[in-house]
């Protein structure tokens, strides 16, 4: 799932309604994140599958999101 928080507020709540609303739209039952502490616990209430996203998987992940934004940047000038 995507991991994006939809508020400034980072907490257990925020965290379930988020995932409540993707789960809605997109059917999915297991979370993917890197270690913080409110995605386990607002998965564990909606009875969704939590797993981590090993230190590799996360400087990757964070390598490609920089890349779309360095390749996408010249379009904000429009």
């Amino acid at each position: 799932m995507l991991g994006i928080n939809i508020s400034e507020q980072r907490n257990m709540f925020v965290a379930e309604n988020f995932i409540r609303s993707l789960v809605s739209k997109y059917v999915r039952h297991t979370v993917y994140t890197y270690g913080v502490t409110w995605y386990p616990q607002a998965c564990n209430f909606l009875h969704l599958k939590h797993r981590l996203h090993s230190h590799l998987d996360k400087s990757l992940i964070k390598r490609v999101m920089q890349y779309f934004k360095d390749r996408t940047e010249c379009f904000d000038d429009y």
